[in-house]
C-alpha cells in the first residue's frame, strides 16, 4: 500500500524525536559549551604590546614617516633645573601627568621621492630593553634600512646617534651619516670626556664607537652652519643642548616641518616655564635663548613640528597662550595620501 502521506504534505527535515532523558542531556550539554566558551572568552590573556610605532603624513610633495624607537621613564625630579620642584609638579598635574614620566625617543623618515632621509637613529643597543624599536618599525611602515641614503642627525648623544650601529656594523650599509661640525669636534674628541660633567662622559665613547663603520668607510661626512644638505632640507643651528646641536627646516610645495631635535624634553613643563632646561644641556642659558626664539617663530610662522622627545608621533603646532605656549597634536589621519586638508593645510 503506498503511504496516504502526499510528497507534498510528507514533512521535510523532520527531527527525530528524543527520548525526554536523552533530551535533557542534549540540552545540559549545550548549556554547558556555551558556559565554557563564555569563561574562555573571558579568561583571555592581555595582550601588553603595543601596535607599530610609525606614523605617515604628507607634508606637499614629500612623505614624512615618524618611527619610534621606544618609550624610557624620563628622570623629571633629578635633572630638570632653572625650575623649581612646584613649578614641575604643578606643570604635570595641569595635564593629568605624574611620575615617573614615559619619554618618547622619535625620529623622522623623509621620502622626497628623490632621496630617503632618516633625521636621528635613536638609542639602538645604548639604552637597554625600552628602546632599539625603530629598526622594526622602519620595515612595518614599509622600508628597509639599505634604502636609507643619508641620516642627519641633530646631535650625537645616545638616544640618537646609537640607531646607526648594531654589533659594530653599519645599520644603514649604503647611507651617508652627516651632523653638524661642531657637534662631531666635540664629541669625537678623544680627550672630551674628561673635561665633560660625569653625567655626559659616557656619551664620548658611545657616539665615537656608533660612527667608527662610517668613519672607517668616508661615509661620515660633517656639515658647517645653516647649510642646505639636500633639495628640500636646510640644517637650522639651535645651540645650548649640545655644542652644535642642530634642527632640519623640511619645506615642500609651501609647507614647512621644523624637526628641532632636543629642544624640549618635557612639553608640560617647558612650555610653561621657558627657562627651564635639564642636566644634559651643555649650557642652559643658550637652551633657554634657542627655545625661546624657536617657540616665537614655529607659532608666529605656523611651522609644523617633528619633536624628539614629546609623545609619539611628535607631530604638531605651538600655539602662544601669553608667555607659554600650548602644543596642538596633530589630528590623526588613516590616509595621508588622500590629503583630505586637515594635516596638510592651514
Amino acid at each position: 500500500m503506498h503511504s496516504s502521506i502526499t510528497p507534498a504534505a510528507r514533512p521535510r527535515h523532520a527531527a527525530p524525536r528524543l527520548p525526554r532523558p536523552a533530551l535533557l542531556l542534549s540540552l545540559l550539554s549545550g548549556a554547558a559549551a556555551l558556559a565554557l566558551t563564555l569563561a574562555a572568552s573571558a579568561a583571555a590573556p592581555q595582550v601588553k604590546t603595543q601596535s607599530p610605532g610609525w606614523y605617515r603624513m604628507m607634508l606637499g610633495r614629500f612623505e614624512v614617516t615618524v618611527l619610534n624607537d621606544g618609550t624610557h621613564p624620563f628622570p623629571v625630579e633629578t635633572v630638570m633645573i632653572d625650575v623649581t620642584p612646584g613649578e614641575v609638579a604643578d606643570s604635570l598635574k595641569l595635564d593629568e601627568l605624574r611620575l615617573p614620566i614615559q619619554g618618547s625617543i622619535n625620529a623622522f623618515l623623509i621620502n622626497t621621492g628623490a632621496k630617503l632621509v632618516l633625521v636621528d637613529s635613536g638609542a639602538g643597543e645604548l639604552y637597554g630593553a625600552c628602546c632599539g624599536k625603530l629598526l622594526a618599525n622602519l620595515r612595518a611602515a614599509g622600508y628597509a634600512p639599505e634604502q636609507v641614503d643619508e641620516v642627519l642627525l641633530t646631535h650625537l648623544h645616545k638616544d640618537h646617534v646609537g640607531g646607526v650601529n648594531h654589533a659594530g656594523k653599519a645599520v644603514f650599509p649604503n647611507a651617508v651619516v652627516r651632523a653638524a661640525r661642531v657637534d662631531a669636534d666635540y664629541w669625537l674628541d678623544p680627550d672630551g670626556a674628561a673635561k665633560a660633567p660625569a653625567l655626559l662622559s659616557s656619551f664620548f665613547d658611545s657616539a665615537r664607537a656608533s660612527l667608527s663603520p662610517y668613519r672607517a668607510a668616508g661615509r661620515f661626512k660633517p656639515f658647517d652652519g645653516a647649510a642646505e644638505l639636500e633639495s628640500g632640507i636646510r640644517a637650522v643651528p639651535e645651540p645650548g643642548h649640545t655644542p652644535g646641536h642642530t634642527g632640519y627646516l623640511v619645506e615642500s610645495d609651501g609647507q614647512r616641518l621644523l624637526l628641532w631635535g632636543d629642544t624640549v624634553h618635557v612639553a608640560p613643563v617647558q612650555l610653561r616655564h621657558l627657562r627651564a632646561s635639564v642636566k644634559y644641556d651643555n649650557s642652559d642659558t643658550q637652551a633657554w635663548h634657542t627655545r625661546e626664539t624657536l617657540f616665537q617663530r614655529a607659532a608666529g610662522e605656523h611651522l609644523w613640528i617633528g619633536a624628539a622627545h614629546l609623545a609619539f608621533p611628535g607631530l604638531g603646532h605651538l600655539r602662544r597662550d601669553g608667555a607659554a605656549y600650548d602644543w596642538i597634536p596633530i589630528n590623526y589621519e588613516a590616509d595621508p595620501a588622500a590629503d583630505s586638508g586637515n594635516n596638510t593645510h592651514h
